[in-house]
Protein backbone atom coordinates (compact mmCIF):
# COMPACT_ATOMS: atom_id res chain seq x y z
CA UNK A 1 0.00 0.00 0.00
CA UNK A 2 1.91 3.66 -1.14
CA UNK A 3 1.46 6.32 1.09
CA UNK A 4 1.00 9.48 -0.82
CA UNK A 5 2.48 12.99 -0.24
CA UNK A 6 1.17 15.95 -1.53
CA UNK A 7 3.92 18.73 -1.45
CA UNK A 8 2.29 22.41 -1.72
CA UNK A 9 4.25 24.83 -2.15
CA UNK A 10 2.53 28.10 -0.50
CA UNK A 11 1.18 30.48 -3.04
CA UNK A 12 2.38 34.28 -4.26
CA UNK A 13 2.64 35.54 -0.82
CA UNK A 14 3.27 39.59 -0.39
CA UNK A 15 7.31 40.18 1.08
CA UNK A 16 7.51 41.39 4.42
CA UNK A 17 10.33 41.24 6.86
CA UNK A 18 7.92 39.28 9.11
CA UNK A 19 8.82 35.99 7.56
CA UNK A 20 6.12 33.62 9.94
CA UNK A 21 3.16 36.42 9.61
CA UNK A 22 3.58 36.80 5.54
CA UNK A 23 0.19 36.64 3.85
CA UNK A 24 -0.78 35.45 0.39
CA UNK A 25 -0.70 38.20 -2.09
CA UNK A 26 -4.53 38.82 -4.44
CA UNK A 27 -2.41 36.40 -7.13
CA UNK A 28 -2.16 34.18 -4.01
CA UNK A 29 -5.59 34.39 -2.69
CA UNK A 30 -6.69 33.19 -5.98
CA UNK A 31 -4.54 30.60 -6.74
CA UNK A 32 -5.91 28.87 -3.64
CA UNK A 33 -9.49 28.12 -5.04
CA UNK A 34 -7.30 25.66 -7.59
CA UNK A 35 -4.85 24.06 -5.08
CA UNK A 36 -8.32 23.38 -3.49
CA UNK A 37 -9.72 21.74 -6.20
CA UNK A 38 -7.05 19.80 -8.01
CA UNK A 39 -6.47 18.55 -4.07
CA UNK A 40 -10.03 17.47 -3.41
CA UNK A 41 -9.93 15.23 -6.19
CA UNK A 42 -7.00 13.21 -4.63
CA UNK A 43 -9.38 11.94 -1.69
CA UNK A 44 -7.13 13.60 1.12
CA UNK A 45 -6.83 11.96 4.57
CA UNK A 46 -4.75 14.39 6.47
CA UNK A 47 -3.49 18.26 5.95
CA UNK A 48 -0.47 19.13 7.33
CA UNK A 49 1.33 23.14 7.06
CA UNK A 50 4.17 24.72 8.30
CA UNK A 51 3.25 27.33 10.91
CA UNK A 52 3.90 30.12 8.41
CA UNK A 53 0.81 32.01 7.64
CA UNK A 54 0.86 31.74 3.19
CA UNK A 55 1.42 28.07 3.77
CA UNK A 56 -1.47 28.00 6.22
CA UNK A 57 -3.47 29.90 3.86
CA UNK A 58 -2.73 27.64 0.75
CA UNK A 59 -4.18 24.54 2.20
CA UNK A 60 -6.38 25.81 5.10
CA UNK A 61 -9.44 25.40 2.24
CA UNK A 62 -8.51 21.42 1.62
CA UNK A 63 -8.65 21.07 5.48
CA UNK A 64 -11.96 22.68 5.25
CA UNK A 65 -13.31 20.73 2.62
CA UNK A 66 -12.30 17.12 3.74
CA UNK A 67 -13.87 18.11 7.43
CA UNK A 68 -9.71 17.14 8.26
CA UNK A 69 -7.51 19.78 11.10
CA UNK A 70 -5.06 21.54 9.59
CA UNK A 71 -1.65 19.81 11.41
CA UNK A 72 0.83 22.16 11.92
CA UNK A 73 4.43 20.99 11.63
CA UNK A 74 7.08 22.98 13.18
CA UNK A 75 9.16 20.99 11.13
CA UNK A 76 7.86 22.12 7.50
CA UNK A 77 8.92 25.70 7.59
CA UNK A 78 11.06 27.49 5.50
CA UNK A 79 14.66 27.01 5.79
CA UNK A 80 16.24 29.90 7.74
CA UNK A 81 18.84 31.23 5.16
CA UNK A 82 20.74 33.75 7.36
CA UNK A 83 19.73 36.47 10.69
CA UNK A 84 20.61 39.04 8.96
CA UNK A 85 19.23 40.10 5.32
CA UNK A 86 21.52 38.96 2.24
CA UNK A 87 22.73 40.96 -0.74
CA UNK A 88 21.87 38.92 -3.59
CA UNK A 89 18.72 36.32 -2.41
CA UNK A 90 20.08 34.12 -5.49
CA UNK A 91 23.34 34.02 -4.76
CA UNK A 92 22.90 32.93 -1.55
CA UNK A 93 21.21 30.45 -1.81
CA UNK A 94 23.18 29.00 -5.08
CA UNK A 95 26.15 29.17 -2.18
CA UNK A 96 24.01 26.92 0.26
CA UNK A 97 23.58 24.47 -2.83
CA UNK A 98 27.37 24.40 -3.93
CA UNK A 99 28.30 23.87 -0.19
CA UNK A 100 25.72 21.79 1.35
CA UNK A 101 27.66 21.93 4.74
CA UNK A 102 28.09 25.93 4.52
CA UNK A 103 25.89 28.22 5.84
CA UNK A 104 24.90 31.91 6.14
CA UNK A 105 25.42 33.53 9.74
CA UNK A 106 22.21 32.31 11.68
CA UNK A 107 20.99 30.36 9.20
CA UNK A 108 20.78 26.63 8.46
CA UNK A 109 23.11 24.79 5.92
CA UNK A 110 21.22 22.95 3.23
CA UNK A 111 22.39 19.43 5.31
CA UNK A 112 20.54 20.78 8.28
CA UNK A 113 17.50 21.99 6.86
CA UNK A 114 17.22 18.63 4.64
CA UNK A 115 17.68 16.62 7.67
CA UNK A 116 14.88 18.60 9.09
CA UNK A 117 12.85 18.00 6.85
CA UNK A 118 13.26 14.71 5.86
CA UNK A 119 13.09 13.81 9.67
CA UNK A 120 9.29 15.03 9.47
CA UNK A 121 8.23 13.47 5.92
CA UNK A 122 9.77 9.94 7.58
CA UNK A 123 7.56 10.55 10.76
CA UNK A 124 4.47 11.97 8.08
CA UNK A 125 5.07 8.57 6.58
CA UNK A 126 5.40 6.47 9.16
CA UNK A 127 2.15 8.01 11.22
CA UNK A 128 -0.13 8.28 8.62
CA UNK A 129 1.07 4.54 6.25
CA UNK A 130 -1.37 4.25 3.69
CA UNK A 131 -3.02 7.78 3.42
CA UNK A 132 -3.22 10.62 1.32
CA UNK A 133 -1.52 13.71 2.98
CA UNK A 134 -1.35 17.28 2.12
CA UNK A 135 1.80 18.77 3.41
CA UNK A 136 1.64 22.57 3.00
CA UNK A 137 5.17 24.11 2.80
CA UNK A 138 8.18 25.87 1.25
CA UNK A 139 9.89 25.80 -1.75
CA UNK A 140 13.47 25.74 -0.75
CA UNK A 141 12.39 23.01 1.98
CA UNK A 142 10.63 20.79 -0.62
CA UNK A 143 13.34 20.69 -3.13
CA UNK A 144 15.70 19.55 -0.16
CA UNK A 145 13.22 17.12 1.15
CA UNK A 146 13.04 15.42 -2.58
CA UNK A 147 16.51 16.02 -3.22
CA UNK A 148 17.38 13.66 -0.40
CA UNK A 149 15.13 10.75 -2.20
CA UNK A 150 15.98 11.51 -5.92
CA UNK A 151 19.21 13.69 -6.44
CA UNK A 152 17.71 15.48 -9.41
CA UNK A 153 15.78 17.84 -7.60
CA UNK A 154 18.45 19.81 -6.93
CA UNK A 155 18.99 23.78 -7.36
CA UNK A 156 17.62 23.88 -10.74
CA UNK A 157 14.52 22.37 -10.12
CA UNK A 158 13.79 24.92 -7.04
CA UNK A 159 14.34 27.47 -9.56
CA UNK A 160 11.53 26.13 -12.07
CA UNK A 161 9.30 25.76 -8.67
CA UNK A 162 6.10 27.52 -9.36
CA UNK A 163 4.30 29.32 -6.82
CA UNK A 164 1.86 27.76 -5.65
CA UNK A 165 3.16 24.23 -7.11
CA UNK A 166 2.22 20.95 -5.84
CA UNK A 167 4.17 17.56 -6.15
CA UNK A 168 2.81 14.31 -5.24
CA UNK A 169 5.43 11.63 -4.54
CA UNK A 170 4.28 8.11 -3.97
CA UNK A 171 6.22 6.11 -1.24
CA UNK A 172 6.31 2.39 -0.60
CA UNK A 173 7.40 2.60 3.20
CA UNK A 174 10.19 4.91 3.08
CA UNK A 175 10.66 3.94 -0.48
CA UNK A 176 10.11 6.44 -2.97
CA UNK A 177 8.21 5.16 -5.91
CA UNK A 178 7.02 8.50 -8.14
CA UNK A 179 7.09 11.86 -8.33
CA UNK A 180 4.23 13.73 -10.16
CA UNK A 181 3.65 17.53 -10.78
CA UNK A 182 0.09 17.94 -10.08
CA UNK A 183 -0.12 21.77 -10.57
CA UNK A 184 -0.37 23.18 -13.88
CA UNK A 185 -1.00 26.88 -14.97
Amino acid sequence: MLTNLYFVRHAHSIYSSDESGRPLSQKGLADVKKVTDLLNKESIHVVISSPYKRAIQTVKEVGLKSSREIIIDNSFKERMLSKNAVEDFQTAISKLWEEPSFSWEGGESNLIAQKRGVYATLNTLERFKGKNIVVGSHGNLIALIMNYFDKQYDLNFWRGLDMPDIYKLSFDKTVLKEVVKIWHR
